[in-house]
């Protein structure tokens, strides 16, 4: 490896959004370790990098300890739909928790800097719209969203502390909705449910009335702002928000995919999930600011490549119900 050349740890390197980013990280001619538990992740979405021999994958849970040597750790190891994380949420607050205990032990042994995948769920169900970091959040402890909510939020604090107590370089991003190739169809997610239900001509669910309203920023862009994150100089921990600041009704959503797919599902209506927050979207000031960055794909246009992709996947027959 050459004195220039990084190698970066991705843990959840085989999930939807790890994937991605061990793509372009190995793009820009870094190495790259994909650990994963193949809990939600998949090994599908890192085939195609396997014979590279910049990359390379080996099969752990963050909740055990790692010893490896790395220049950068990106920790993205967490369950992060409802439908998985409610699954075991007990494992998934040891995920967020334990895991990131152990990923900043390695980080601090290593001096090197560490990126958390922190999440908009911190915010809870918001009483302040759009959402900035400063806003502490409308989180109820005792939910069944809490496993992943609480979990985010104490990671962050964990990160916060090995930085003020040992001097561990951090950045922690909050990320927001995002979408795109490599989802899961039966991960809960609205993007990848709608999609699927619509390709299928099935009925498209929708909670509540479809009011809710959802910012949705397409993979690309948000691996953008990891990476430049990740980059930027000492002086910026975080948290910063990255995300879609564009603003968008569950229902119009889905009649967007309808119009995309060309299908003719009826939309049908539940009863709203406890504490599924009524708006969610972020105040990217800061991202602009420290970051440069803003999302660059538009809605239409993610969406057209979230719905090829699925359509290819069906049509090789490899794709579960999207239930």
């Amino acid at each position: 490896m050459s004195l220039s050349r990084k190698r970066v740890l991705v843990t959840g390197g085989a999930g939807f959004l790890g994937s991605h980013l061990c793509e372009r990280l190995l793009a820009r001619g870094d190495d790259v370790l994909c650990v994963d538990n193949y809990f939600t992740g998949r090994k599908d979405n890192i085939t195609h990098l396997l014979g590279l021999p910049q990359f390379e994958a080996l099969r752990h849970d963050v909740t055990l300890p790692l010893f490896v040597e790395v220049d950068e750790i990106y920790n993205l190891a967490c369950p992060a739909s409802p439908v998985h994380y409610q699954f075991d949420p007990v494992q998934t607050i040891k995920t967020s928790v334990v895991g990131a205990i152990n990923m900043l032990g390695l980080a601090r042994r290593l001096k090197v800097k560490i990126l958390q995948a922190s999440t908009s769920e911190v915010y809870g169900d918001p009483d302040v719209h759009p959402q900035p970091e400063s806003y502490r959040g409308n989180v109820n402890v005792l939910g069944p969203r809490a496993c992943y909510d609480e979990g985010k939020r104490a990671a962050e604090t964990l990160f916060f502390d090995y930085h003020r107590q040992h001097k561990v370089a951090i950045r922690v991003a909050r990320i927001f909705n995002t979408y795109g190739p490599r989802m899961q169809p039966n991960d809960g997610r609205v993007v990848s449910s709608f999609v699927v239900q619509a390709l299928r001509g099935e009925p498209i669910t929708l909670y509540g009335d479809g009011s809710q309203t959802r910012a949705f920023c397409y993979v690309d862009d948000m691996v953008e702002g990891l990476i430049r994150l990740m980059d930027t100089g000492p002086e910026v921990t975080g948290p910063v928000n990255i995300g879609n600041p564009h603003e968008v009704e569950v229902r119009d959503l889905a009649q967007r995919i309808i119009r995309l797919t060309g299908s003719s599902s009826p939309l049908v209506y539940r009863d709203l999930p406890q504490d599924d927050p009524a708006r969610r979207c972020p105040d990217i000031s800061l991202a602009r600011q420290v970051l440069e960055w803003q999302p660059a794909v538009s809605l239409d246009e993610g969406l057209r490549a979230t719905i090829a992709h699925f359509q290819s996947r069906l049509a090789a027959g490899r794709e579960p119900a999207a239930g």
